[in-house]
């Protein structure tokens, strides 16, 4: 049930982007103080001949990445959009952010939600997956002390289901091991304390509770690094959203270099339940864009963005309060891979790059961008 989503997004799309950016950086200059030699010193002298000269190849190339950015990601109402990479209307949008994790829609495109919510679109946030194996049990022994202390406060340690589970749970925590049922409760505990926390950063973010939505996907609960394969009951849920919100805008994770193969299944599962209403005949699907993003462990290369957003110094650090609020996904996280800054760190560092690439090519400079490429859906 894989959708090939590999090929779908190499697909180079933008030749003469690519190339004229790789000009630039092999000579060191922006766009439009390209000359004539560079293009003859490095092969590319048929797009000269192709466009009449090395100005107007420049200006071309210019104008196609001055058009990604947008500081109205769901579109600017009542404005000309036919050099912006989203339509004006509908507005406002209904949208959806499929996040693989409870925390990849912040770490992603934080700044891009927010700046949604802002400009009064309809935004629900779906959680694909609990993310339950990502909690160190720390965090699980520190929620435990406060729920004993709150039953010993309030109920005067009388309630016998909250000693027993929490029991139970200490035991697994200091045997490391148990049946079944107890890794279960353990399991458990974990997701209560994302989806906390995903709350929490969807408050910051001004979405309202009844926008958020938990799918917890059957393929993601085998309680091991290694997931179970993808079934029609990972497709249901999401079929079932995106059937009754009927989105204008779909923004899933493209990040193909998440080491645990969550994202490409969680996007696969998307993809696939889109590719079911489409072909029962889904209207909705007429207005709907489906726009991919990267950030927690890898980025768009210049030459494939098709939406670029910018952010001010102030909406990078209101970025990262909504990463922070996933203090579970902190030092103690167990899944940090090999990349030793945190979440928080990787995504700035990220949208500072794409914003330093931007400015290198002679564009205007900002703080950081968060960067998207359109998905094509293929024909039946």
């Amino acid at each position: 049930m894989n959708l090939n989503l590999t090929s779908t997004i190499k697909t180079d799309r933008y030749p003469l982007r690519r190339d004229v950016i790789n000009l630039c950086q092999e000579v060191g200059k922006p766009l439009l103080k390209l000359s004539t030699k560079d293009y003859q010193d490095h092969g590319l002298e048929h797009w000269v001949e192709q466009y009449g000269s090395a100005a107007l190849v420049n200006i071309e190339v210019f104008n196609q990445l001055q058009h990604t950015i947008t500081g109205w990601p769901g579109g600017k109402p009542n404005a000309d959009d036919s050099t912006r990479p989203e339509r004006a209307t509908p507005y406002p949008k209904r949208v959806i952010v499929f996040s693989p994790h409870p925390d990849d829609d912040v770490i992603s495109m934080g700044g891009t939600i927010r700046r949604l919510m802002q400009q009064g679109h309809d935004v629900h946030v779906a959680y694909e997956t609990s993310g339950n194996i990502a909690v160190n049990n720390e965090e699980v022994t520190r929620f435990m002390h406060f729920i004993n202390g709150f039953n010993q406060i309030f109920a005067k340690g009388k309630d016998e289901f909250i000693t027993e589970q929490y029991n139970a749970a200490k035991r697994m925590i200091v045997d490391q091991q148990g049946g079944e049922r107890e890794q279960q409760v353990l399991l458990k505990i974990k997701g209560l304390i994302r989806r906390g926390e995903a709350r929490l950063a969807c408050a910051y973010n001004r979405i309202p509770s009844d926008r958020i939505h938990f799918l917890d996907l059957p393929f993601y609960e085998s309680g091991r690094i290694e997931k179970l394969p993808m079934s029609e009951g990972d497709i249901v849920p999401i079929r079932e959203l995106v059937a009754s919100v009927c989105p204008h805008q779909i923004y899933v994770a493209a990040d193909l270099a998440d080491p645990h193969g969550t994202h490409r299944k969680c996007t696969d599962a998307v993809l696939a339940a889109i590719d079911e209403e489409r072909k029962a005949g889904a209207q909705w699907l007429e207005e709907c864009r489906i726009w991919m993003y990267r950030g927690a462990w890898a980025e768009w290369d210049v030459a494939d963005i098709e939406m670029c957003v910018p952010m001010s110094p102030e909406e990078l650090r209101e970025k990262r309060n909504a990463i922070l609020k996933h203090q579970s996904q902190m030092e103690s996280a167990p899944f940090l891979g090999n990349d030793e800054r945190l979440f928080w760190q990787r995504a700035e560092d990220r949208n500072r790059t794409t914003a330093l690439q931007y400015d290198a090519l002679g564009l205007a400079c900002y703080e950081a961008m968060e960067a998207f490429v359109e998905y094509k859906m293929p024909s039946i």
